[in-house]
């Protein structure tokens, strides 16, 4: 493959989802990561030339800043509690239309948004698309916590079956501090065969915040082939 030639599939499933599911008066959320660029930057094309005064919701400081730099309108859930749709992208997608999210760490504004939504419309590569989560995705299950306890959550995802790992920083010295000033550990459970059972266990569990499985939520999800094509799936919930 050409070395552009994965943006370019990136750049495809992004603004054929923008092109069929954005409409004039739109409340939108708008997700995280690089294939949401290209999805930012046509909804702004398409708001300047049939003026569609969508309103945009963002998930993270990065998508604030990509409403901001594309002249689209700023909004919040304070203002609109119900959005039409959430755009957003996928660390990995299973048979089902499962996902797991979070390598960005912005996982649980993610999933508020795409709660509060009538439709999850999920953009990526076909590099995330797996039969079941944990295939192509190695990193584990990004789960945000309360920092007072990540010691003993780690030692209790040990005894679920995963193997943890608090994230670090890159560029600072200590741990990841989500936009809501919390850890995130990510825990490696292998290849989810039942991941509501797994999502459910984790979330009963007092310092969890949420976990990046997002079970059951996508209307849509648009994936972008070595072709070029673009691959359509429609989820469950639609």
């Amino acid at each position: 493959m050409k070395p552009n030639s994965l943006e370019l599939c990136k750049k495809a499933a992004a603004e054929k989802a923008v092109e069929e599911n954005i409409t004039e008066n739109m409340v939108i959320g708008v997700g995280s990561g690089s294939t949401v660029i290209y999805a930012v930057k046509k909804i702004a094309e398409m708001d300047k030339s049939h003026n569609l005064k969508v309103k945009c919701i963002p998930t993270s400081f990065q998508s604030s800043q990509l409403i901001i730099e594309n002249e689209l309108k700023l909004a919040s859930l304070d203002q609109y509690p119900l959005l039409d749709l959430t755009i957003d992208g996928a660390d990995e997608i299973d048979e089902d239309l499962n996902l797991i999210k979070g390598g960005g760490g912005c996982l649980v504004q993610e999933k508020i948004l795409a709660s509060n939504s009538k439709a999850l419309i999920i953009i990526a590569d076909y590099r995330k698309k797996s039969e079941f989560l944990g295939e192509n995705w190695k990193t584990g299950i990004p789960i945000e916590i309360i920092p007072l306890a990540y010691v003993p959550l780690m030692k209790k995802m040990e005894k679920l079956g995963g193997k943890p790992q608090l994230r670090m920083a890159k560029a600072k010295a200590g741990p990841v501090i989500t936009d809501n000033g919390n850890f995130i550990i990510d825990v490696d459970f292998g290849i989810l065969k039942n991941p509501l059972k797994l999502n459910n266990k984790l979330n009963t569990i007092p310092g969890v915040v949420d976990t990046g499985l997002f079970i059951g939520m996508v209307s849509k999800a648009f994936i972008g082939q070595k072709d070029g094509s673009t691959l359509v799936l429609e989820g469950k919930n639609l």
